[in-house]
């Protein structure tokens, strides 16, 4: 339960704050996700980043940068955007939930459910944080630490991609959200969420350079998800080998008209 709320002016200040108070403070973006289940947080200190200006997206020689603190609905919003991105935040069903929720926060909450972080995979997004440090947004999944996100940047932000969240329902539990994009030397990026207790790449599939029946075959038994309300593990891995093998084949398509 939240007890203490700071709000410095600075990222300077902000990493002052968490070295003082260490695992007893949070981070507090727009807070949608520390107030909800199940990612409510027991810290005692919120961290505010409300006044340090990570609200912002900008071009920089081809590369999208994106501040930490753009709302979604904002991004969404904007123009030029990668097309698959826009795609992705629109899969968050609430336009008041967009409103509230901030691209950093979406990263940083690591849900299991998480529809914005597999395009972010697949368009290989790297994360700049306060303390200077740039990696990947892989890199981050696996070993987040306690790190103040500032800035998301894609590279390559029209490569070839494509996203698709299974759902029963608009509002309804994820079954599987997967992003496919190919890049400059036809290498393919393959990213999911929903089948794993994090978002992940299948980089054994990638190497394969696979299509059609057999790609889904292989993503499917590339993934070991667990059965639940959502589907059987039989259907989930069936399921996510089709729309995968679907994407790719949009994600040529779209190589072939820029061509």
């Amino acid at each position: 339960m939240i007890e203490q709320f700071f709000k410095p002016d600075s990222v300077e200040q902000a990493l002052e704050l968490k070295r003082r108070y260490q695992d007893d403070a949070v981070w507090f973006g727009g807070g949608s996700k520390l107030n909800a289940t199940p990612t409510r947080t027991t810290r005692r200190i919120a961290i505010s980043l409300q006044e340090l200006e990570l609200e912002w997206t900008d071009w920089d020689n081809g590369a999208l940068r994106i501040g930490a603190m753009t709302r979604l609905q904002t991004l969404r919003d904007s123009h030029y955007i990668p097309a698959a991105l826009h795609d992705a935040l629109g899969f968050v069903y609430s336009r008041h939930l967009r409103n509230q929720s901030t691209l950093g926060g979406e990263i940083a909450a690591r849900q299991e459910e998480s529809v914005i972080v597999p395009v972010l995979l697949a368009l290989d997004a790297q994360l700049i944080c306060g303390d200077g440090e740039i990696l990947p947004l892989e890199a981050y999944l696996a070993n987040p630490g306690d790190r103040l996100l500032t800035e998301i940047v894609i590279k390559e932000p029209f490569r070839p991609c494509a996203t698709r969240k299974i759902s029963r329902s608009q509002a309804g539990l994820t079954v599987v959200t997967a992003a496919v994009a190919i890049t400059e030397h036809d290498g393919i990026r393959i990213a999911l969420d929903g089948v794993a207790d994090k978002p992940l790449r299948l980089r054994d599939v990638e190497t394969q350079k696979l299509e059609g029946s057999a790609l889904e075959q292989a993503v499917a038994d590339a993934i070991f998800p667990q059965e639940d309300i959502r589907g059987s593990v039989a259907y989930k891995r069936y399921i996510t080998g089709i729309v995968v093998a679907s994407l790719y084949a949009d994600c040529q398509q779209m190589g072939e008209e820029v061509v």
